[in-house]
């Protein structure tokens, strides 16, 4: 069962759920966009540009488009299954967000440590990008890449 999995929660709530708790927090600038795949966020703090993007369910797929017993919905169902599956990813950033910054917040870990996946490097692209295929050569070679130093005793 995924969290919010059935929440009348909107999105456009949820989205400005994010934004006052990220002023909360001190964020000093805020932007937000879609298009038919994901929506996104971005936001600056601490120094940092931060950017979450969030895949949108396809409008074609099964989960969409079929019930959990396999059979076809109507089309104002399936749209239906729509917006609540875009409701809960909303939901679910929103929790995710929150989490990271409490967390933050209450000295269990550091900002960069939290978000470091999501920060922005200078070519626009994110941290975790950058590092998810060196990690991934990295399993796959028992290698460590060039750019990811190895542990120091």
């Amino acid at each position: 069962m995924a969290y919010a999995e059935n929440t009348t929660v909107s999105s456009e709530k949820s989205r400005a759920e994010i934004e006052r708790t990220l002023s909360r927090y001190g964020a000093s600038s805020f932007m937000y966009g879609w298009n038919q795949t994901y929506a996104q966020i971005a936001f600056d703090m601490n120094g940092r540009r931060i950017h979450f993007k969030l895949a949108m369910p396809d409008k074609s797929g099964s989960e969409i488009t079929q019930t959990p017993t396999g059979k076809p919905r109507s089309a104002g169902a399936a749209e239906q299954a729509y917006e609540q599956a875009v409701r809960q990813r909303w939901r679910a950033l929103s929790l995710v967000i929150k989490a990271k910054l409490e967390a933050v917040e209450a000295g269990i870990t550091e900002f960069e440590e939290e978000f470091l996946a999501h920060i922005v490097l200078p070519n626009g692209g994110t941290v975790g990008q950058f590092m998810l295929p060196q990690v991934e050569q990295s399993y796959a070679t028992g290698q460590m890449p060039p750019l990811l130093p190895g542990p120091h005793y």
